[in-house]
């Protein structure tokens, strides 16, 4: 079992990425925001599962080990195939999807794609009592807000790397303007997006 992986990135779109590791090039399914935070030639590691059926083996790849679990609960939901999964943790984040069934609200399931009534209000149903490992996102409603502490942890880790906080403080809100809902709550990601937007000012950085 290929648990998780290392190695550098030689494509990267919304479908997936393809990380090399000594020399060989593996696909790994991602989540779009994974896919659009990976830079070609840069290294990245994922947190990996790989499912294997008669006429194919795949990798699917992710952020957070929790998001791992999360994703290997879901499969276990029946109706569930590792795409439709695959969908779920695109849409909503492991926070966002312990509230739903916490609420016992299966709408935030019934509108990712590929997900119909019937198979929405089994998810809910079926992952009742197994998600208490996932901290709540801390919304007043499913997907509505920053999960706490996300932005700050962006910013330490910016100013760990050597970035002063009077730059990357404002960097971070540009970036947590732009993306998705289940981008604001991953600090990988948002990590990742960051670092990319300060690459043009690293000069400013270092200078002081």
């Amino acid at each position: 079992m290929i648990s998780s992986l290392r190695g550098r990135v030689t494509h990267a779109d919304d479908d997936g990425v393809v990380v090399e590791v000594g020399g060989v090039g593996l696909a790994v399914a991602v989540t779009p925001a994974v896919g659009r935070s990976a830079h070609i030639g840069a290294e990245l590691m994922l947190h990996t599962t790989l499912i294997v059926r008669e006429d194919a083996l795949s990798l699917f790849g992710f952020d957070t080990r929790e998001e791992l679990r999360v994703f290997t609960q879901l499969l276990g939901v029946t109706g569930v195939g590792p795409k439709s999964a695959l969908g779920v943790l695109s849409s909503l984040t492991v926070g966002q999807i312990a509230d739903a069934v916490a609420a016992e609200d299966d709408a935030p399931f019934r509108r990712v794609s590929g997900i119909g009534p019937k198979t929405a209000k089994l998810i809910v149903v079926q992952l009742t009592g197994k998600l208490d490992h996932v901290v709540s996102s801390g919304a007043p409603g499913v997907g509505s807000a920053v999960a706490p502490g996300v932005a700050a942890q962006v910013v330490a880790a910016l100013v760990g790397l050597g970035w002063p906080e009077r730059t990357a403080t404002p960097v971070v809100e540009e970036v947590l303007a732009d993306v998705s809902e289940a981008d604001r709550a991953s600090v990988p990601a948002l990590l990742r997006l960051a670092l990319a937007q300060l690459g043009p000012r690293r000069k400013e950085a270092v200078g002081g």
